[in-house]
């Protein structure tokens, strides 16, 4: 596996929660601990084919809810992890929690192994929307769990969703305020999707709920967008916000195109220009991998102009945007030659600029990125 493309960078899909919320359709199975024993064997057989002594500049453990693991479990694991790969000096080892999973105990062990940043699912400092959204927790708690957090591993990020039904813009002005005065240094922003499959999908189909207008979820995203960066939190991807330094450099890794290790079910990677996706059935992962055989489920080589599209549609969800000459000596092909009328629309549109060197979503182009990008495939 060794070779010049080797990433510096790999993700761990832990796919075990208490409980999935309504909305959730990622990867993961609830209830269903009697599992993580033979998950924490496969990801061992799993890792058996990789190299030893890789150097890691980012390390992420994402869910499901890592953290929903004991310390056992999760020693486990990092043993495994750190049997084949190793820390740079100035690395990044990130991992997703809970707030109720973040005992004292806990995060005195995921500091003492080396996580210097943590994500945390909070989503609302609401009582109302956190009962809607299914979460376990309730406000106060995540004010004494995050000063507990941030005493040991400063670098934390929150993740927030807005335009959920029953939720008004007040509501949004205020978790966002509190948010701020925990003093944290990156927060995520997501307004709430209903996605097929999720038992919010039955739901509104039964018409249970309604989500909010999409006026009023484009307010709450742009006042999200105005009042973190007069607090200092630039935002620097359409979902995310970070004080200088504190940004995400393992996302940092996907939106910029660079190769990258994934282990788990449902995890991707994407090694030597080939990208590839691990079964989404956790019992289907566990049952190719103790047979012996291939967990992978899909996989494309992508062509030189594929991945120059590819780069256009990641690079433009970065604030920063394009760099039209860096894009034009890595990918060999000119971003205006490519997309001329792409970018020819929505810039007359209003969604995209260009200043002397790059091609960047404008801040309404961020409302409509997803409708924006799909132009440059």
């Amino acid at each position: 596996m060794l070779n010049q493309e080797l990433p510096s960078s790999a993700y761990f899909h832990v796919p075990f929660c208490q409980h999935r919320c309504g909305y959730c359709d990622f990867t993961l199975v609830a209830q269903k601990d009697h599992l993580i024993e033979e998950y924490l064997a496969a990801m061992e057989q799993q890792l058996s084919d990789v190299g030893e002594g890789i150097e890691l500049k980012t390390l992420f453990l994402g869910g499901g809810t890592p953290t929903h693991l004991s310390i056992d479990q999760l020693q486990r694991l990092f043993n495994a992890i750190f049997s084949h790969f190793q820390l740079a000096a100035d690395y990044e080892f990130s991992i997703e929690a809970n707030p109720l999973n973040l005992t004292e105990e806990k995060i005195d062990f995921l500091k003492q192994i080396g996580v210097n940043r943590v994500s945390l699912g909070v989503q609302s400092f609401d009582s109302d929307i956190l009962t809607f959204l299914e979460r376990d927790h309730q406000p106060d708690q995540i004010f004494e769990i995050v000063q507990a957090l941030q005493s040991r591993i400063e670098n934390t990020s929150l993740d927030l969703i807005f335009a959920v039904p029953g939720q008004s813009l007040q509501n949004w002005k205020t978790s966002l305020a509190d948010a701020i005065q925990l003093k944290i240094p990156h927060i995520s922003t997501y307004g709430l999707t209903i996605e097929k499959g999720t038992t919010f999908w039955s739901r509104q189909k039964a018409g249970l709920f309604d989500l909010p207008e999409e006026e009023l979820a484009g307010d709450m995203y742009e006042f999200a967008l105005d009042f973190l960066d007069a607090e200092g939190l630039k935002h620097y991807e359409i979902s995310n916000f970070a004080r200088p330094g504190y940004e995400c450099r393992h996302n940092e890794v996907y939106w910029t195109g660079y190769p990258y290790f994934g282990f788990g079910p449902g995890a991707a990677s994407y090694l030597n220009g080939i990208r590839r996706q691990n079964h989404r059935s956790v019992v289907t992962w566990l049952k190719r991998i103790t047979a012996g055989e291939s967990p992978i489920a899909d996989q494309e080589q992508l062509s030189p102009e594929d991945s120059a599209r590819e780069a256009i549609i990641f690079g433009l969800r970065r604030r920063v945007g394009i760099d039209v000459s860096e894009f034009a000596a890595r990918y060999h092909f000119d971003l205006y030659d490519l997309s001329h009328a792409a970018i020819q629309k929505h810039v007359k549109a209003g969604f995209l600029e260009e200043t002397a060197t790059h091609l960047r979503l404008t801040q309404a182009g961020c409302l409509l990125a997803d409708s924006v990008v799909i132009d440059f495939l």
